[in-house]
């Protein structure tokens, strides 16, 4: 191998009930890349264990995520989609890793603070140890490239620093077995070949952050108490209206200029999501629609909506009422994944010096 061969990697945790900052922070960026370069989309429910769960929600919910790949126009045929458990490389390169990892590093991790919040000492050791995990979903395809939204840009960070301090750690070993990829970007801080890649981010596009419609301070989430605060991938066509038109707004028009959006969360949250749902940018919205009041971008705004997500809310029902053409996707995936995994693992067991007596 004379340089690491390109590759996408990124998952979606089935926590349940999916909703537009789910799709168009993640899902809708996963779509035009199965045509750019080898594509792994994994539903990612080892992850979704880390905290309190329920085993029949749990298989329920990595089949909706799976829908709305699909539903959202995920090839099958061209991308690996997939469920992480199916895969045993993935917790098996995550304890390798949590033996590169440092302690620090993962103290460090702002997601670990929120999720556990102040009562730490019950959180459970997964949810600590997490972002290693997802280290070895990425590096165990050796993958070059992951899309990140806002909130996982430092889970991509710790990623490089493991696989830069396992190429570090076991550089005379890596050469030695013939495993190694010369460094691209050589650098003082790196051996001349490297076994894994220091991944590169493919950042989203303008709405990567969806707030909740009805607080523009706040990540658009399933678990706030208000419905009304996220459209949900399965709305219907009139719910999805209804939550547009009674999303919280303020009493001024909508400025011409991108600047004017600074001091309006909520405004900005409702052309972010316009750009999004369009592919263009805040600005473009803004000229569209720059002077004029709520009443009349609320409406285009659920028009457009609608158009784009009801489609999608009648696909992901359909595939959920066969769930035997969803699990054989996820086979099929899973079997494709496999074949890729395996070989790295077998080759890190050799880095490492495990004994295969097999």
């Amino acid at each position: 191998m004379t340089s690491f061969s390109p590759r996408v990697f990124s998952g979606v945790q089935p926590t349940g009930n999916l909703h537009l900052g789910n799709y168009l922070g993640a899902i809708a960026q996963f779509v035009p890349l199965q045509d750019r370069m080898p594509t792994i989309y994994c539903v990612v429910d080892l992850h979704a264990v880390t905290a309190k769960f329920e085993p029949e929600h749990l298989a329920r919910t990595t089949r909706e995520v799976t829908a709305a790949y699909l539903a959202a126009g995920i090839d099958p045929k061209k991308a690996i989609v997939f469920n992480q458990s199916q895969v045993k490389e993935h917790a098996e390169l995550a304890w390798i890793f949590n033996c590169v990892a440092r302690m620090g590093w993962l103290s460090r991790m702002t997601q670990f603070k929120e999720k556990a919040g102040k009562n730490r000492e019950n959180a459970s050791v997964g949810l600590f140890a997490y972002p290693s995990l997802m280290a070895a979903d990425i590096l165990a395809y050796r993958a070059t490239h992951v899309p990140v939204g806002d909130d996982q840009k430092q889970h991509l960070e710790l990623t490089r620093d493991i696989a830069q301090k396992f190429n570090n750690d076991f550089a005379e070993r890596i050469a030695q077995l013939g495993l190694g990829v010369p460094n691209p970007t050589p650098s003082p801080e790196l051996p001349d070949e490297l076994y894994f890649p220091l991944t590169e981010p493919i950042i989203a596009g303008p709405a990567t952050r969806i707030m909740s419609l009805r607080d523009g301070t706040k990540k658009m989430s399933k678990s706030d108490p208000s419905d009304l605060s996220r459209i949900n991938l399965r709305d219907s066509a009139e719910e999805i209206a209804k939550k547009i038109r009674k999303a919280k707004t303020d009493p001024e028009p909508l400025p011409s200029e991108e600047e004017g959006l600074a001091e309006r969360a909520e405004a900005a949250n409702l052309v972010g999501i316009y750009a999004a749902l369009t592919g263009g940018t805040k600005a473009d919205v803004l000229r569209d629609y720059g002077g004029q009041p709520f009443s009349v971008f609320k409406p285009a705004l659920a028009d457009l909506a609608v158009s784009k997500l009801a489609p999608m809310a009648d696909e992901m029902n359909r595939l959920l009422a066969d769930p035997a053409t969803i699990d054989a996707v996820l086979k099929d995936g899973a079997e494709r994944a496999g074949a890729i995994a395996e070989p790295v693992l077998k080759d890190v067991r050799a880095i490492c010096g495990f004994l295969d007596v097999r």
